[in-house]
């Protein structure tokens, strides 16, 4: 894949740290531009990385890199993206919806503001940065809208686990598949990626589980890897897909994930709620 990104503009939500950034720096190595625009401007207590570092993280892999410091919930914020991602790179290829928000906590105990704050961020933010940029993909001839989200599994062992955020990630997905077909004629392609066992991310080790939890995931690379793969088709043969990361890289003949979770036997890994 050397070089098979080359010069194409990539706009991402969040990539301050975690997964989007993994995504970014491996879209880098191949040559992509990226803009992110994420709210963290200073430090924060508990979350590693700001958009100022990412930004430097990314250049330093090799690819352009634009930083803007706002919130996809934001209107104005997005327009600000869009703009800056099209000005400094004349245009945009990809739109990676990867700003999410996770609260496992049971629907009596749930705050509407945290409620809304889930919508407002994984479901409008995903319809209304997309949408922005749209008018962008379509001048492009390898255009693709990639979520971080998982298949609707109407499995009830897990639709009554956490409502409040499966509606939440199952609104991403469903937007994406509704892309997919609206603006096929456009030649732009819209998928999701979700994977099998857990990441190490922020959201796993302050949310989920801690140190052992985080033991038992896999690391972004792997998410990176696979969003590479799926980024690196051609929009007319991968759309309205919900994607698994895994499968994508067995696709490719990657089928050895050890590299993924040094030391960590594959039964010891732990599986991801949705699948």
């Amino acid at each position: 894949m050397t070089g098979s990104f080359a010069g194409r503009s990539v706009l991402m939500s969040g990539g301050s740290r975690g997964i989007g950034l993994a995504i970014a720096r491996r879209l880098a190595r191949e040559g992509a531009n990226v803009t992110i625009l994420a709210k963290t401007d200073t430090p924060h207590p508990r979350l590693e990385g700001t958009v100022h570092t990412a930004v430097e993280e990314i250049r330093a892999a090799g690819g352009g890199a634009l930083g803007v410091v706002g919130d996809v919930r934001d209107d104005d914020a997005i327009a600000r993206a869009v703009e800056a991602a099209v000005t400094e790179f004349g245009g945009i290829d990809v739109v990676v919806n990867n700003a999410s928000v996770i609260d496992l906590t049971g629907s009596e105990s749930l705050p509407a503001k945290r409620y809304d704050l889930m919508q407002d961020v994984n479901v409008r933010g995903t319809f209304m940065l997309t949408r922005a940029a749209v008018p962008h993909l379509r001048r492009s001839d390898r255009a693709h809208v990639l979520s971080l989200s998982p298949p609707v599994n109407l499995d009830p062992k897990w639709l009554g686990a956490f409502p409040g955020y499966m509606v939440a990630k199952y609104g991403m997905t469903l937007a994406t598949l509704g892309f997919a077909h609206e603006y096929a004629g456009d030649r732009i392609a819209a998928n999701t990626l979700w994977p099998r066992t857990t990441i190490q991310t922020a959201a796993v080790a302050n949310v989920l589980g801690g140190a052992e939890l985080m033991r038992r995931s896999r690391t972004p690379d792997i998410y990176a890897d696979a969003a590479a793969l799926v980024l690196a088709r051609d929009p007319g043969s991968l759309t309205g897909q919900t994607l698994i990361v895994e499968d994508v890289l067995a696709e490719a003949g990657v089928r050895d994930l050890a590299r993924y979770s040094p030391g960590v036997p594959e039964d010891e890994l732990y599986p991801d709620v949705f699948l």
